[in-house]
C-alpha cells in the first residue's frame, strides 16, 4: 500500500477516519476553510505528486457546499500533479434528477458528473446510485456498489420466519428482486403515485403479507414519506412485523418523527452520511460500509478485480 493516500473532505470525516484505521493509512492532512464571503478554500499540505489519491467525500447535507468542496480539492489535487484522483462518493447528490419529466427542466445529475469529470477526478465510486443509468453520463471509470447485500447478510443471520421483501414502489422493483432471491423470499409490491416532489401516495399492496415479516428495501430515505406510509399500508395488509433497510438516509425535515410513529419496528441504514446525534433514532441501527470500502480502496490500488468481492451475491443470483 505505497504511494497511496487517503484524504478526507468535511461532509463524513467519521467515515473516513474507519477507513484510515482499517487500511492502516494515515489521513493526509487538507487544510479547508471558509471565507467571511462564504468562498470555500483548500489546500493538501502534504506531497501527492505521482501518487493514487482516494478523496472520501459523501455529499451530505448541506449538499451544495459540500459538492463544491468535493471540486475544489479535486482541482486542487489535479494541479499538484496527484497520478489518480479516486473519489469516493457514498451518497451521489442529485442522482433523483436524471432525466426530464416535463418542459424546461434540468437533467442535474449529468451536470454534476460533467463538474466532477472536468474538475480532474480520474475516477468515481458510490453507493445505491437512485437511477443506475447515471453511470453512463460518466466518461470516466465508475464503480457502482450496492447496499442490499449487506442488509441480506445481516437479516439472515437473525433468522426470520415467513419472510417478504417489499418495494415501495415501481422503481424498486429490479432492487427488491434481488433482495428477495438472497433472502430466498417472495417479492410484494406498493403501487405509489407521486403527486408532487416530495409527495407521494401509497395506493394498494400488490401481493400477500399478512402474518409476514416484511422487509422494506429502498435507496433513500428523504423525508419519510414514502416509506412510513408503505408501513402503514402493510401493517393495515396484516404484517406481523415490519423492518425498513434503506441505503442513505438524509432524513430531512419532519422524517424521525414519521419513522418513529410509523409501525415499522426496526431501521436498518448504512452509513453513506452521518446521522446526528438528534436523528439516531432507538428503532435505528447502522451498518457501516467501512469493510467493503476498505477491500475496494485497496483493489483499486493494487489493480485487482472488484468482482471478486461479490461471489456470494453472484452465485445466489445465478441459481
Amino acid at each position: 500500500m505505497d504511494k497511496i493516500h487517503l484524504i478526507s473532505g468535511k461532509s463524513h470525516p467519521l467515515l473516513a477516519r474507519k477507513i484510515s484505521r482499517l487500511l492502516k493509512v494515515p489521513l493526509t492532512p487538507i487544510e479547508i476553510k471558509t471565507f467571511a464571503d462564504g468562498e470555500i478554500y483548500a489546500r493538501i499540505k502534504q506531497k501527492v505528486r505521482g501518487d493514487d489519491v482516494f478523496l472520501i467525500q459523501t455529499l451530505s447535507p448541506p449538499i451544495n457546499k459540500h459538492l463544491v468542496e468535493l471540486l475544489i480539492i479535486i482541482d486542487a489535487l489535479r494541479r499538484a500533479s496527484a497520478d489518480r484522483i479516486n473519489v469516493i462518493c457514498p451518497y451521489l447528490a442529485y442522482s433523483r434528477q436524471d432525466r426530464k419529466v416535463v418542459s424546461r427542466e434540468p437533467i442535474t445529475a449529468k451536470l454534476v458528473a460533467n463538474l466532477i469529470t472536468m474538475a480532474g477526478a480520474s475516477r468515481v465510486l458510490t453507493v445505491d446510485l437512485h437511477s443506475e443509468q447515471i453511470q453512463g453520463f460518466y466518461d470516466i471509470p465508475f464503480d457502482h456498489l450496492v447496499g442490499y447485500p449487506l442488509f441480506a447478510e445481516y437479516l439472515l443471520k437473525k433468522n426470520f420466519k415467513d419472510l417478504v421483501v417489499v418495494s415501495p414502489d415501481i422503481g424498486g422493483v429490479k432492487r427488491g428482486r434481488k433482495m428477495a432471491i438472497l433472502l430466498k423470499a417472495p417479492l410484494v409490491v406498493i403501487d405509489k403515485r407521486r403527486r408532487a416532489h416530495n409527495q407521494s401516495e401509497v395506493m394498494r399492496v400488490i401481493g400477500d403479507v399478512k402474518g409476514k415479516t416484511v422487509i422494506i428495501v429502498d435507496d433513500i430515505i428523504d423525508t419519510a414519506g414514502t416509506i412510513s406510509q408503505a408501513a402503514y399500508a402493510l401493517k393495515r395488509g396484516g404484517a406481523k412485523k415490519i423492518i425498513i433497510c434503506a441505503t442513505h438516509a438524509l432524513l430531512s425535515k419532519d422524517a424521525c418523527q414519521k419513522l418513529t410513529k410509523c409501525p415499522a419496528s426496526q431501521i436498518l441504514l448504512l452509513d453513506t452520511l452521518p446521522l446526528p446525534k438528534e436523528k439516531k433514532l432507538a428503532k435505528i441501527k447502522v451498518i457501516s460500509l467501512t469493510p467493503l470500502l476498505s477491500k475496494v480502496i485497496m483493489r483499486i490500488h493494487q489493480g485487482r478485480s472488484l468482482g471478486a468481492l461479490f461471489t456470494w451475491e453472484q452465485k445466489e443470483m445465478a441459481l
